[in-house]
């Protein structure tokens, strides 16, 4: 039953005629297409690896600017809040220096105010201190029933303002 299939017997003849073919291809394959497909496969091997160094290069450089990036970034915050601590500095300065001038200016007005209201005071005891007088001379003439020179009213004027007590009025308006 084996034997009777012709592709399962051996033919010595068919096998060498196999044999020769099969080493003729194996030749010609060996010769014209085994070194180009190699050198093929060999250069296709040389560009993936190349690729890979380019791309492991790339990734360092990417990795080096990310760094680069990183350290810019931190710097130019490092900067922004020493603008922002200068700024506040110098804001702090001007309110300061503000308050200064307007507490100096408050101050220059208190005493310009005081200033005004002694003199004031001082205006107002002087014309007090005419209008006791003209009082005086009217009273004194009433009194002795005749009119008396300017020695006599100047005398009679010095008594009566030496005797009105003004010192109080003056104490009253320093406080």
């Amino acid at each position: 039953m084996l034997a009777s299939n012709a592709l399962l017997k051996i033919t010595p003849g068919l096998m060498i005629w196999t044999l020769v073919c099969f080493f003729i291809t194996f030749w010609v394959l060996k010769r014209y297409a085994f070194g180009p497909i190699q050198k093929a496969l060999d250069e296709r091997r040389e560009r993936i690896r190349r690729s890979i160094e380019e791309a492991e290069q790339a990734r360092n450089e990417a990795r080096r600017l990310l760094e680069e990036h990183r350290a810019l970034i931190g710097k130019a915050r490092g900067q922004a809040e020493e603008i922002l601590a200068e700024a506040r500095k110098v804001a702090d300065a001007q309110r300061e220096r503000v308050k200064e001038e307007t507490e100096a200016d408050r101050r220059r007005r208190l005493e310009e105010t005081r200033r005004q209201i002694e003199a004031e005071t001082h205006r107002a005891l002087e014309q007090i201190r005419a209008e006791v007088a003209e009082l005086t001379l009217i009273a004194a003439s009433k009194v002795t029933g005749k009119a008396l020179d300017d020695a006599d009213h100047r005398r009679l004027i010095d008594e009566a303002i030496r005797e009105l007590d003004f010192s109080v009025l003056e104490e009253e308006v320093a406080r």
